[in-house]
């Protein structure tokens, strides 16, 4: 499993000529060190008398972004093997006409897989900004600047995510999905970098 790998060899496959892990994998992995930063900046907010106030939100914050890291950490999987899924489709035998059906219908629904995985890491690494925003705003402000460095790594996980969905709606043939997609992707794209932005300007050093 890729999401076992030491950074180091992580890398190293990554620098490889094998096409597993690419960029979808590397935006889970993005979302979550997001993920990780917003637990850490919570957790050093609890239990300091200068952050009484906060700290049951602080808790719920640690607690919800363990979980989003816990699912981020899945995707780097999900997304390679939902790529190892359409590779297959496409070794599929194509002799006979009935073959050569049942082989489109593979890649196409193996494809369709491949813009789901990382549209799902691209909505969840959307919603973890508002977390993130918590532990910006709230959280302890000796570590506000990794909060900022979580909520960049959040836009750049929702916008390498929705890359690797475009890039793979370009082959699916069924309008209606493509067409649902497409909207979807647009909407994450027109409002995470505002989100960020918003963020960003709340960090105060």
């Amino acid at each position: 499993m890729l999401a076992n790998m030491n950074i180091k060899d992580f890398l190293d496959k990554t620098a490889s000529s094998d096409p597993v892990p690419g960029g979808g994998s590397v935006a889970a992995l993005s979302a979550a060190v997001a993920g990780a930063l917003t637990e850490m900046v919570a957790g050093l907010t609890i239990g300091k008398k200068k952050y009484v106030e906060v700290e049951e939100e602080m808790k719920e914050v640690q607690k919800a972004a363990l979980e989003f890291r816990n699912k981020f950490v899945d995707d780097i999987d999900r997304d390679s093997d939902a790529f190892n899924e359409v590779m297959a489709a496409f070794k599929l035998p194509k002799e006979t006409d009935e073959e050569k059906e049942k082989r489109k219908e593979a890649i196409q629904e193996g494809t369709k897989k491949a813009s789901l995985v990382p549209l799902d890491v691209a909505k969840d690494a959307f919603k973890i900004m508002e977390i993130i925003e918590k532990v910006v705003v709230k959280g302890n402000q000796n570590a506000v600047t990794d909060g900022a460095v979580a909520a960049m790594m959040a836009r750049t996980a929702v916008l390498s995510a929705l890359y690797n969905v475009k890039i793979n709606l370009g082959s699916i043939k069924d309008e209606a999905f493509v067409a649902k997609l497409t909207k979807e992707v647009q909407e994450l794209e027109s409002k995470v970098g505002e989100v960020e932005k918003n963020i960003l300007s709340k960090v105060v050093l």
